[in-house]
């Protein structure tokens, strides 16, 4: 059971490359949005939103894409599960079946799939399944450079959302850019193996800002992944990311 507030400094990610899923801590549902301004409309499959529509034969709740802006504005987070897919339209909900339907709830209820929960009717990208949102995140990915795209958004949004002070105690206006997704392809295989991305523990200096990086393991439960984590400073790191003030690039640097 959670028994702490989530960390809004560390990012963790376990990718399963073979049932297109990631399991993340740190990733939230609105910097999930910051990455895909161009997503569609949402199914939702549990959730606590009170401003959706009603989908008469799925018997499900859904948002159109002109006012996704409202659930992000929402505290998603309270909702404890929040599920969903992305959709074209919702003459693509009425083509559901029964199995179809039968399979999201599946999804939503048990958190894992029965079949991969990409669906031609429905041309998703994301089966977007949360508990606590950011806290526990597993989100299916048809294609992994989404899942790179939404992590280089993250890690950037998080170190602007610190900010680092000046002198005089105010926050510093420039904004550090998002990390290209070439960036983090090296990481594949530490991602693979379960890694920490540490933006709380990021060294500022005049040149550069270094992010440090550590490969943990294998962790469902994000409380014993969180007591893990307190021990990595005896740890020599895995890798880096390396934002380069002067050139304005990222770099990355893996053991």
């Amino acid at each position: 059971m959670k028994n702490r507030i989530a960390n809004r400094g560390i990012i963790y990610a376990h990718m399963n490359a073979v049932d297109h899923y990631v399991i993340s801590y740190g990733i939230e549902f609105h910097e999930f949005c910051q990455a895909f301004s161009d997503l569609s409309n949402l199914l939702l499959l549990r959730h606590k939103f009170e401003d959706g529509n009603f989908n008469l034969h799925t018997l499900l709740d859904y948002v159109e894409s002109e006012s996704i802006q409202r659930i992000i504005e929402d505290d998603v987070y309270s909702y404890g599960d929040f599920c969903w897919l992305d959709f074209d339209d919702e003459e693509a909900l009425n083509r559901l079946d029964g199995q179809e339907i039968a399979e999201l709830l599946y999804l939503s209820h048990i958190k894992t799939h029965l079949r991969l929960p990409f669906y031609r009717k429905l041309n998703n990208r994301f089966a977007y399944l949360s508990h606590d949102d950011g806290w526990f995140n597993k989100i299916y990915y048809r294609t992994f450079d989404d899942f790179y795209t939404a992590l280089g958004v993250s890690i950037s949004s998080k170190l602007n959302e610190k900010g680092e002070k000046t002198f005089f105690g105010l926050k510093k206006k420039k904004e550090i850019p998002f990390i290209p997704i070439e960036i983090l392809y090296p990481f594949i295989e530490e991602m693979k193996e379960g890694m920490i991305i540490s933006i709380e523990r990021a060294v500022h200096t005049r040149t550069t800002v270094e992010i440090p990086i550590w490969v943990i393991g294998d962790y469902y439960d994000m409380d014993e992944m969180l007591d893990e984590y307190e021990f990595l400073n005896s740890r020599p790191l895995d890798g880096k990311i390396v934002f380069d003030r002067k050139a304005k690039e990222w770099k990355a640097f893996v053991k």
